[in-house]
């Protein structure tokens, strides 16, 4: 049994861009519904959901059935226990949320990463190991991790080179929500500031030649930030594309 390649991580490095969802309602079957739509890469979000570190482990499985589409998987804090929990489950892909310095974005790594690049706790006969069926994970698995850090308040804008360059970190997320309650705009990541600062943040990036990602329901300027420079791009949220048509099919019967 091979350990399997991380896609999402090739695709960041190829430059190839990604466009993805993020997945809020908990349980399996909304994971597994939004991998088979076609999306690069759907996030099961830990931070801001019903979805506790058990349920992350069956929305793996359920999203397993889908292949190609990669999970990437947001804990609710930048926390080693959860984040070597969230690896034995099978996920490569991490987005670990407000991460203002440097040393936090070494942190992270070091969460990751089996000794002697990191801290990641040793197991054997976990779902990431294939039940201690691929031979030799421990030695390989920390080259198919692929770590996302967020960027979400003017203080780590102002940081983010070396945030970005930190080694071990694949991509750097822009979080506009908290930006925009940062920055003074609470409720409002579409104010004209906020974008300013968004964009400058992806040109940033661009120029570091790291990859840059943001989630937006703004299409436009969701098209906007990809001529800019964000290889991953997440253009939308299932609870968000449930309201919307549940809102729009109630008007159009009810008026």
């Amino acid at each position: 049994m091979d350990l399997p390649q991380n896609r999402f991580k090739a695709a960041l490095k190829a430059g190839k861009q990604q466009i993805g969802l993020w997945n809020i309602i908990g349980g399996s079957m909304a994971p597994e519904a939004l991998a088979g739509a076609g999306f690069d890469w759907v996030v099961i979000d830990t931070e801001h959901s019903p979805t506790d570190v058990p349920d992350v482990l069956t929305a793996l499985q359920a999203m397993g059935n889908h292949p190609e589409t990669s999970p990437v998987v947001r804990p609710a804090w930048n926390d080693p226990v959860t984040i070597k929990r969230i690896l034995d489950f099978g996920a490569q892909t991490i987005l670990v949320p407000y991460v203002q310095t440097r040393e936090e974005a070494e942190a992270a790594v070091a969460a990751t990463r089996y000794p002697p690049e990191g801290m990641r706790g040793v197991a054997g006969g976990t779902r990431a190991s294939g039940y201690s069926r691929i031979k030799g994970y421990h030695a390989k698995a920390n080259e198919q991790i692929c770590l996302l850090v967020q960027v979400e308040t003017v203080e780590a804008l102002s940081r983010i080179e070396e945030i970005a360059t930190t080694p071990g970190v694949d991509g750097v997320f822009i979080g506009p929500a908290d930006l925009a309650t940062s920055m003074g705009f609470p409720g409002d990541p579409n104010h004209p500031d906020v974008r300013k600062t968004i964009e400058a943040a992806i040109t940033v990036l661009a120029a570091l030649g790291v990859p840059a990602g943001i989630l937006t329901l703004d299409r436009a300027f969701a098209r906007r930030c990809i001529e800019l420079g964000t290889t991953f791009t997440a253009v939308g949220t299932d609870i968000g594309l449930l309201v919307s048509a549940a809102d729009a099919l109630a008007a159009d019967f009810k008026g």
